[in-house]
């Protein structure tokens, strides 16, 4: 349904765990990492271990096969399948990096079911250091949400996605998301819209938590089977309004065009 954007978060959603915690864990720096925790913004602290495992002689390529050994629900692999087969346009929105994302999904077979990926940046230098950058520069242009970590507000993405959706005439979204930084997106979700959590994370408690600021319709899950079903049968739904809508459209034009013609005067016959 080409009218669905479907907005997936990575870490916990698309993947079971959290990739910046799986490569410190699986490279050794889980030590060091907790003691910096307290000292500066999670997303300045990933830069900071890149540094450390760069220091210490880990290799890209050794980072890129951790990567790929992330444990991932299969289910879920093939729902973002589906509903890319289904004609959804489907985007990520992830407080992870761009390269730790592009590695996991180009290994899965499903990046190109993504039309964009909206995370933090990175870039590897010439020694071959990987370098993590905030996708906000919060010193110089700190965007002033509350709810959201310094470095990314997710309700920004969403917005400009909704004003690109509206330009492309596609009208329903469909988000998913598990962590404390998926509750202010969704937000900014409409009637229509359908907000997809996690069943006992962060952003499902907080929904729980605040049900009469949300407009849109809550769907929650707990794993990658439940995901998929969920998924596929809110794009079913979403595709059969979407075809009654139109088909009473196409009546309602029908209708009118008839009653225009009944109404047309008509030349009436002149006598000889």
């Amino acid at each position: 349904m080409a009218g669905i954007v479907v907005v997936f978060d990575f870490d916990k959603t698309i993947i079971d765990v959290d990739s910046d915690n799986w490569v410190v864990d699986e490279l050794g720096v889980t030590d060091l990492f907790n003691q910096l925790l307290p000292t500066m913004p999670w997303n300045s602290l990933m830069n900071r271990m890149m540094k450390e495992l760069h220091a210490r002689g880990e290799t890209i390529e050794e980072m890129e096969e951790v990567l790929k050994r992330v444990p991932v629900h299969p289910r879920i692999v093939q729902a973002i399948k589906s509903a890319h087969a289904l004609g959804c346009d489907l985007r990520v929105v992830s407080d992870a990096n761009v390269f730790f994302i592009e590695t996991i999904l180009k290994n899965l077979g499903i990046r190109d079911c993504f039309s964009e990926i909206n995370t933090n940046p990175c870039y590897v230098d010439e020694e071959g250091r990987l370098h993590i950058l905030p996708y906000v520069d919060f010193e110089t242009s700190p965007h002033r949400c509350n709810l959201c970590p310094p470095n990314m507000c997710k309700s920004m993405i969403i917005k400009r996605i909704q004003a690109t959706m509206a330009k492309e005439g596609k009208k329903r979204m469909i988000y998913l998301g598990d962590g404390i930084g998926d509750f202010c997106p969704s937000l900014k979700l409409g009637e229509g819209d359908f907000v997809m959590p996690r069943k006992d994370y962060p952003a499902w408690n907080l929904i729980n938590e605040n049900r009469t600021l949300l407009k849109a319709a809550v769907h929650e899950w707990t794993d990658g089977e439940e995901l998929e079903h969920i998924l596929l049968q809110l794009i079913n739904t979403i595709t059969v309004e979407e075809s009654q809508m139109l088909s009473v459209e196409c009546k309602f034009q029908t209708m009118s065009k008839a009653a225009h013609e009944a109404l047309r005067p008509r030349a009436l016959p002149v006598p000889y």
